[in-house]
């Protein structure tokens, strides 16, 4: 399918997030992508939520907004919905952000630079201090990146976590034809963000000689319920294990 040229593809994961729609938030990505000629469509890909969330987008977004799409899939998590919306998109530029808008729209500008300077891979990052955010989380986050960098490097990333991610679309769908630990889907049960998806992108990217840009951007933190820290973070390791083994292996050469 034929892309256009410098076109934006946003994609916005949604798990029973009635409540975050219900504040606005869609009005927000529809008011802004609205009169953006570079957003060529608006990608929600619902994770099998088990509310209202699909019955409230269907009946007040996708008619008021043309450019919104709503893609349907099982329950996998929140890297599979990123995985099949990235796969969906006709732009050649994606760019995927968490649907509470942690980090305000406006700072696409920053990403959006750096792709027209040749990067394949820009990220957003969030200061050290993550003003807001549980103290629990803030010491996962420091010893997380610890046990990345000794496990599989990726050391030039402070934050691959950060959901504020625009890549261009060929060099996404090629690193996604790459992977080994997400490339099976998975069963899974109530909400589940697979943190170690952002790292075995980030880490086929490098492989692949991408050039990834990490681009400082505004984060406030947004309580939600689909976020468990020790769940999160066991998963996490698990999959850090994961790539470590597969690269061992000699799977992504």
């Amino acid at each position: 399918m034929q892309t256009q040229n410098n076109s934006i593809s946003f994609i916005i994961p949604c798990y029973n997030e009635e409540a975050n729609i219900q504040k606005g938030v869609l009005d927000k990505v529809g008011n802004f992508s609205e009169d953006d000629a570079r957003i060529k469509e608006v990608l929600i890909v619902d994770d099998g939520s088990s509310d209202s969330s699909k019955k409230i987008i269907k009946e007040r977004y996708l008619k008021n907004y043309p450019k919104f799409r709503l893609i349907e899939n099982k329950h996998m998590g929140k890297a599979f919905a990123i995985i099949a919306g990235i796969y969906q998109a006709k732009s050649t530029n994606v760019m995927f952000f968490d649907i509470d808008l942690a980090t305000p729209l406006e700072e696409m500008e920053q990403l959006w630079v750096y792709i027209q300077k040749g990067y394949e891979i820009v990220i957003g990052s969030r200061t050290q201090e993550r003003a807001g955010a549980p103290i629990q989380r803030k010491i996962l986050a420091k010893g997380f990146i610890v046990i990345r960098n000794f496990s599989i490097g990726l050391k030039g990333i402070k934050d691959t976590q950060c959901g504020f991610k625009m890549f261009n679309t060929v060099a996404a769908k090629n690193i996604l034809s790459k992977l080994h630990v997400f490339k099976a889907k998975r069963t899974v049960h109530g909400p589940s963000v697979f943190a170690g998806f952002d790292l075995e992108f980030l880490f086929v990217a490098a492989k692949l000689k991408y050039k990834i840009k990490e681009v400082p951007v505004i984060w406030r933190h947004v309580e939600t319920k689909n976020v468990n820290f020790v769940k999160d973070a066991v998963e996490t390791l698990k999959d850090i294990a994961r790539i470590k083994l597969a690269d061992i292996q000699g799977k992504y050469n």
